[in-house]
């Protein structure tokens, strides 16, 4: 890849309108806002989620991460972002031209022979539950460390209205440590790895592909920095995922990755250092999510329900209805 990420969205400025579906003091806004979220933790998120034969169909077949790696962690880790900090109408906007967009990823999964579809509910949940989790486990890991068991509660309620903005039924999000666990070793038999799978794996560990500077004296540093996420990121797989996957870690490699991504994670913590760590991942990540990292207060400083604001906005349609009037 010789040329930067495509200038592919205009972003518009506008004053916030809300707080979004948590805002401050909300569990949600402590993890997803930490250095390790958007780093660490989306990177684990992307990688985990090809372990699903039918994710990963729908990742093939537009082929976008292949051509372009950066543009479409980019779209993703927008996405993400506008549900957890962004402001309701941002928030909604982005889940009905989600819904649009994985309404032409469909087809055949060729390990089964059965038929995929990127906005089916099962995958849904696959995708939502990866990222929820692996931004906690993280944070718990690199960060401040465990939850206390209300927060943790919170944590897993505010998962479950997130889990509106998708097509997947939030009755189905467990609602604690234990829960999500069940739903991991329930899921675990419909996952396999294929050569694609390593393939595709291997490729999105590479952050110094997915994330690339425009300035090419950062260049040299970004790829440093790719194979310390890239071995960050291993660590937190379970043992039975690192089998599966074949992405083995020596445990010394494992003690000594976890103290340096600590360190940097408290070195990124200071504002002025978060935000330019943001410009150099996802410069749209930063328009969206610098007013809620930096206090700004929104037209009409409440916390809404993903209902009340389709109501607001005149978008009734769920998404999973969106999803079936786009078949």
């Amino acid at each position: 890849m010789t040329s930067t990420r495509p200038n592919t969205r205009k972003i518009v400025k506008r004053q916030r309108e809300d707080h979004g579906f948590f805002g401050p003091g909300s569990v949600t806004w402590r993890l997803w806002g930490y250095p390790t979220s958007l780093t660490v933790g989306f990177q684990r998120s992307v990688v985990i989620e090809e372990l699903d034969p039918f994710l990963l169909a729908a990742v093939v077949g537009t082929d976008k991460v292949r051509y372009d790696p950066a543009g479409r962690y980019d779209n993703t880790i927008v996405y993400f972002a506008t549900m957890a900090l962004g402001d309701s109408r941002a928030a909604i906007e982005a889940s009905e031209i989600l819904v649009r967009v994985h309404s032409k990823a469909t087809g055949i999964e060729p390990v089964s022979g059965k038929p995929y579809s990127a906005n089916d509910p099962e995958t849904q949940l696959w995708i939502h539950l990866t990222a929820w989790h692996s931004i906690l486990y993280v944070y718990e890991t690199f960060g401040p460390g465990r939850l206390s068991e209300e927060d943790e509660k919170q944590y897993w309620a505010e998962c479950a209205i997130a889990a509106e903005l998708q097509t997947c039924d939030p009755a189905d999000v467990p609602r604690d440590r234990e829960g999500i666990r069940r739903y991991f070793e329930e899921v675990r038999p419909r996952l396999c790895v294929t050569t694609e799978t390593q393939d595709m794996m291997d490729h999105l560990l590479d952050a110094a592909i997915l994330v690339q500077p425009r300035q090419l004296v950062l260049r040299p540093f970004t790829t440093v920095i790719g194979k310390v996420m890239r071995a960050a990121t291993i660590s937190t797989f379970p043992k039975w995922m690192q089998k599966m996957s074949g992405f083995n870690q020596s445990w010394v490699t494992r003690l000594a990755v976890r103290p340096l991504v600590k360190i940097a994670a408290r070195l990124a913590t200071p504002m002025p250092v978060k935000l330019r760590v943001l410009k150099l991942i996802s410069p749209a990540t930063l328009a969206v999510v610098r007013p809620a990292l930096t206090g700004e207060e929104p037209i009409n400083p409440v916390v809404i329900t993903p209902a009340e604001a389709r109501a607001k906005y005149g978008r009734l349609a769920s998404p999973a209805e969106l999803a079936l009037q786009a078949v």
